[in-house]
């Protein structure tokens, strides 16, 4: 059994650890791999790699950052089906949505090669007379993230790409359940001549986490995952001087307007709630549909999910995989559950799977009816393939009830209507919205930002949002006597 190693100043090295996790393929249970829960001295060595990298690092030209990004990229390229299929058989996923994470992260890598033109400062000549003003940018230091298992491809590089081009060194914490994605991608690193220390590795749980937040040399952290770790991560980094972004979690709302074409609207639903096995903080998971052709839409629905196909992510045509583990898996049934308890209609239950499935952690799709907004399922991420349905009796009526909720991070509105759509736009309250796209992920040279309970912090990932989270700057007034 293979034991995952860190990446430490440009080598693989054995973690200080003393316990270990299986690391089971999701479709069928069969163990890969071991990863280590390392300690804290295994960040402080990192750190040190990192610290000791960052001087050099931070003089190289930022053309020459760039450089190395544009090899990494062209690395990427050549391997993007072997690394669609170690996240498939590391999370689950079908391969062409894994395919779609890996063109996603690749993005990323390709607008951090831009970072000679995004880390440009401003001059003003004669502000007052004999007097210059300029602004420079300046890495950080050492950086860290925490990333989680849902995309262990693509967050990572939501960060890395960025943080290195502009200066700082680089410590990244994967999720200990899908970390070999971020082995790879050290490996490619390697590849490109990369100096050692500007990217370090180190895997684990909560030690490695806290030692992290704490530790006084890194200067800032960003983390993407559930609503309650987020905002432990932000008061914790916060109250030990950092700066942070910390993207939680999420509950979407897609509004469905009676002009909408039906056809259309289920197959993008179908593809947003129960894609990724809707482990995902973009993943649609109430509906809110208008009263007039709410019956029509229901029964066009259920009858979607009923023929959704179901199985291992390796296999062409499977549609809906395995969530993460057993024990997630359990945690959704038990939302199922509140959801009945609560009285919600149950059109599809997940729970019993009509076709003969590996060992592994699958879960049907799970579609509720007639749902209120004060029940569980409504409030509460859940991270499954479980959608809710509500019917409104107009546009006012599906804004007021999504807004209701403790999170914004993203919503879409199903409708042929310009003025509605502006309406929509204007008023609710989230921070990425699509109108008639399901997953409404911004590309690459915009930021990835929920509001609300959604995100804490002030600068969000990606685009320039994110150069200027791994940068602070300096006013320079200039007189010449």
């Amino acid at each position: 059994m293979a034991i995952l190693k860190n990446f430490i100043n440009g080598k693989f090295v054995d973690a200080q650890a003393e316990q270990w996790q299986d690391l089971p393929n999701p479709a069928n249970g069969e163990r890969m791999a071991q990863v280590p829960l390392s300690q804290a001295q295994d960040v402080d060595k990192a750190v040190a790699a990192a610290s000791a990298a960052f001087e050099n690092w931070a003089r190289v030209p930022a053309m020459e950052r760039a450089r190395y990004l544009f090899r990494f990229r062209d690395l990427l390229e050549q391997n993007k089906a072997e690394l669609a299929e170690l996240v498939t058989r590391e999370n689950g996923k079908n391969l062409d949505d894994a395919k779609g994470e890996v063109r996603r992260g690749i993005e990323v890598v390709e607008f951090a090669c831009g970072i000679p033109t995004l880390m440009m400062g401003r001059v003003s000549a004669d502000v007052s007379r004999g007097i210059d003003q300029e602004l420079i940018r300046y890495p950080l230091g050492v950086v860290a993230a925490i990333t989680p298992f849902n995309f262990p491809f693509m967050v990572p590089l939501w960060s890395l790409p960025i943080a290195i081009a502009a200066g700082n060194t680089f410590v990244l914490k994967p999720s200990e359940r899908t970390p070999q994605s971020s082995n790879r991608l050290a490996e490619l690193l390697l590849e490109t001549g990369l100096p050692a220390g500007v990217v370090n590795i180190v895997h684990g749980a909560k030690e490695v986490v806290d030692r992290v937040l704490e530790h006084p040399d890194i200067k800032a952290v960003s983390f993407v995952g559930s609503a309650p770790v987020a905002k432990y991560v932000y008061q914790t980094a916060a109250a030990h001087g950092k700066r942070v972004q910390a993207l939680a979690g999420a509950k979407n709302y897609h509004i469905v307007l009676k002009d909408a074409p039906l056809e259309k609207v289920i197959s993008l639903l179908m593809s947003s709630a129960f894609g990724n096995a809707g482990e995902r903080c973009l993943a649609g998971t109430v509906v809110l549909v208008e009263d007039a052709v709410a019956d029509n839409f229901v029964d066009a629905l259920r009858k979607a999910a009923e023929e959704l196909p179901i199985g291992d992510g390796m296999v062409p045509g499977n549609e809906l995989g395995p969530v993460i583990r057993e024990d997630h898996r359990q945690k959704v049934i038990g939302y199922i559950d509140t959801g009945v308890k609560e009285g919600a209609q149950l059109l599809l239950d997940g729970r019993k799977l009509n076709v003969s499935l590996p060992t592994g952690y699958f879960l049907g799709p799970t579609l509720f009816d007639h749902v209120t907004p004060e029940m569980t399922i409504v409030r509460e991420e859940i991270f499954g393939p479980v959608l809710s349905i509500m019917r409104v009796s107009d546009l006012k009526e599906a804004l007021s009830i999504a807004n209701r909720s403790r999170y914004g991070n993203s919503a879409t509105l199903y409708t042929n209507s310009g003025p509605a759509a502006r309406t929509f736009r204007e008023q609710i309250q989230a921070g990425m919205l699509g109108i008639n796209i399901g997953v409404p992920a911004p590309m690459a040279f915009f930021p990835f930002g929920g509001w609300k309970g959604s995100f804490y912090g002030d600068l969000h990932a990606t685009g320039q949002e994110g150069v200027d989270f791994y940068t602070q700057e300096k006013v320079v007034i200039t007189r010449w006597l």
